[in-house]
């Protein structure tokens, strides 16, 4: 037996409002001013958000990571920048950390990949493995983690298209269609890569302390294979968490280590999942006839983190981040601090996005054209090397603007709609509807990006008619309320009959803060107008109580447990 635990370390970020700029450099943007503190051990970490003070954490979680073997670390981009510009020693030990232990591109933005455009997929899946080449080296085979590991064999073909590596997704067990236990311990394939699915019972038991350190390394041993241990083929258990698991609670680091050390005592040698493949490829690890070869069959849209109460087939799906059940298109309700809140509001907020996203491509795609841009999408791939700046430029990458300009025709304006495109991506964090109430910190911040996103298209075509269409976007976003007569969302049908009824919808959107009476779309999307819509566009908003676009938010249920100053709502201090 080998054992294998691979940490997915991801904050969205804190972003409140994203100042002007040219397109030339990386974004500037104000953060939430919401404090809090996290215990870990005996010590309080401490922030100005929640953001930061889970990235202050990241100096503990390393120091011991960076004592342990057989661990995968996959952070994504956006979050190392931060850590980058906030911890400078951090990020310096992390990127060691990384290049010890094996490092696993992920997706920048951490969108749903399969809710996106194929576009937006290709030219995310080029950017995660330019991003991630200083960190994965030459190794001939990486691991790739797909945010909330929502997969589809076309999401995978184009991941597979953007590198040469031999890939191995990581995903979950209950998204692998295998036909006995044992074979998921195996190297098999999944189209033109691998695949490895986590033990969810095992590693939840960890996250959620439901079992103490003896019963952790008790229930690892118990996936023994008595047949594969007689004949000398390695085989591997695979775990897998976000690294947020380790400060659970203030013990949660000194559990996982123990755990680790409790089966090496018991000869379980730790080895990442990509080295497992690589050494099984190589000869030095025995395969079984055929191993390697072996076709693993994964459940298009299915995800390491569903709703799987909700689960007819025994396996997960991306209901979570729909609001629906994919299997019957069914809208349900989850509980929220103990009242039932319809998810109809994923329904509209995944809708209404998807429209804004491929607006705002067609904008920036008409706009480069007219600039005379020979290879749109190389020069969007390269436009991370403005994004990410201060990332490339750390280990010595090209960053020029001629570089970055040379597919478009070397056009400075292009930098502008390279920006407008990003700013789109960076809006497409999954988080928002990964939790059951609208009103939260990571809604607000999506909301606000792509606000600035289309406020900047309608000054860029300003005189031109693709103006009157961001201005009509903008509108959409400002009145989501109205999204439900619009689109017809009380036809949907539902789990219990109630929750596509309006009275379902208005009461989950309810603002959860006594400074506003906005939903929190229509307060972000307030938030930034009032400060960048002026003159004629000024009159888009002429009719709103501007008094109540304030960027206080709801808390996110899964954050309670930090030491928040402000317990009743996650404010933002100005």
């Amino acid at each position: 037996m080998k054992y294998a635990h691979h940490f997915h370390a991801y904050q969205p970020g804190d972003i409140v409002y994203v100042r002007d700029g040219d397109g030339s450099g990386p974004i500037e943007y104000e953060e939430r001013k919401s404090p809090v503190a996290i215990r870990i051990g005996g010590d309080e970490v401490r922030g100005e958000n929640w953001t930061r003070a889970m990235l202050y954490s990241y100096e503990r979680i390393s120091d011991v990571l960076s004592r342990l073997k057989g661990v995968s670390v996959d952070v994504e981009p956006f979050t190392l920048l931060m850590l980058l510009h906030y911890r400078r020693k951090a990020f310096e030990d992390t990127v060691e950390l990384l290049r010890e232990l094996d490092a696993v591109p992920t997706v920048p933005f951490h969108p749903i990949m399969p809710h996106l455009d194929e576009f937006e997929q290709e030219i995310l899946a080029r950017v995660s493995f330019d991003f991630y080449a200083p960190l994965a080296g030459n190794k001939p085979v990486v691991g790739y983690w797909l945010p909330e590991a929502v997969i589809t064999k076309r999401t995978a073909e184009i991941v597979e298209s953007a590198t040469d590596k031999k890939l191995v997704f990581l995903l979950d067990e209950r998204q692998l269609l295998y036909d006995f236990p044992q074979a998921k311990y195996s190297c098999n394939r999944y189209g033109g890569s691998f695949v490895f699915g986590r033990e969810w019972s095992l590693s939840d038991a960890f996250a959620f302390n439901t079992l103490d350190v003896s019963g952790l390394v008790g229930e690892t041993l118990s996936r023994r294979d008595d047949y594969k241990e007689s004949i000398g083929v390695p085989y591997i258990v695979f775990t897998a968490s976000d690294l947020e698991s380790l400060l659970g609670n203030p013990q949660q680091l000194d559990r996982f280590v123990a755990w680790m050390e409790g089966i090496e005592k018991k000869g379980v040698e730790r080895i990442s999942a990509p080295s497992f493949v690589w050494k099984k490829l190589s000869g030095e690890f025995k395969r079984l006839r055929g191993e390697c070869s072996f076709v693993m069959p994964v459940k298009d849209y299915s995800s390491w983190s569903d709703y799987f109460d909700l689960s007819l087939d025994g396996k997960t799906s991306d209901s979570r981040w729909l609001g629906y059940r994919r299997a019957d298109g069914r809208v349900f309700a989850r509980d929220v601090n103990g009242r039932k809140v319809s998810q109809l509001w994923k329904v509209a907020f995944t809708r209404l996005f998807a429209e804004l996203n491929r607006a705002v491509r067609l904008g920036v795609l008409r706009g480069l054209l007219e600039l005379g841009a020979g290879n749109v999408r190389e020069f969007l791939v390269r436009y991370a090397r403005v994004f990410f700046r201060d990332y490339y430029d750390y280990f010595g990458l090209t960053t020029s603007v001629n570089y970055v300009l040379e597919p478009a025709n070397g056009d400075r304006e292009a930098l502008r709609l390279g920006r407008a495109y990003y700013l789109m991506l960076l809006a497409t964090h999954s988080c928002p509807r990964f939790w059951e109430n609208l009103d939260t910190r990571v809604a607000f911040s999506n909301v606000s990006v792509m606000a600035k996103a289309l406020i900047e298209l309608m000054k860029y075509f300003d005189g031109s008619e693709l103006q009157s269409l961001f201005v009509e976007f903008y509108l959409r976003l400002l009145n989501f309320e109205s999204l439900y007569h619009i689109w017809h969302l009380s036809g949907l049908p539902s789990i219990e009959g109630w929750e596509t009824s309006e009275e379902a919808w208005l009461e989950a959107l309810k603002p959860e803060v006594p400074t506003s009476g906005y939903n929190v779309v229509t307060r972000a999307t307030l938030y930034v107008g009032k400060r960048d819509l002026k003159g004629e566009l000024g009159n888009i908003i002429e009719n709103y109580n501007l008094k109540w676009a304030v960027a206080d938010t709801g808390h996110v249920p899964g954050e309670v447990h930090g030491l928040w100053e402000n317990t009743k709502f996650c404010e933002h201090r100005e």
